[in-house]
């Protein structure tokens, strides 16, 4: 599911610059890189766009639904405790 959300996220991304290269410059970059509008390819990729952003709503809702962010909530899920501090086996390290 992460896998997922890092596409998405990343197809949004794109969506947001294509958008602001429109906005800014009239200019679209999958369109031109793909073969204008109208072309196959270019459409499945403002499809996947869309579908991303979607899928990235779901994920705001279900973020927004947790509640406002508590700094004193610590997620010890994957918690690594490793310190570069180790004990010296050197008996003459002492």
């Amino acid at each position: 599911m992460r896998t997922l959300q890092h596409i998405a996220l990343a197809l949004v991304i794109i969506g947001a610059l294509n958008w602001g290269l429109i906005g800014l410059f009239q200019f679209d970059l999958v369109a031109a890189i793909f073969g204008g509008q109208a072309s196959g390819l270019s459409r499945v990729i403002y499809t996947l766009v869309g579908l991303s952003g979607l899928f990235s709503l779901s994920i705001f809702i279900r973020i927004a639904e947790d509640g406002p962010y508590d700094a004193r909530r610590i997620d010890t899920r994957n918690a690594a405790y490793q310190t570069e501090f180790a004990e010296d086996d050197d008996p003459n390290n002492r």
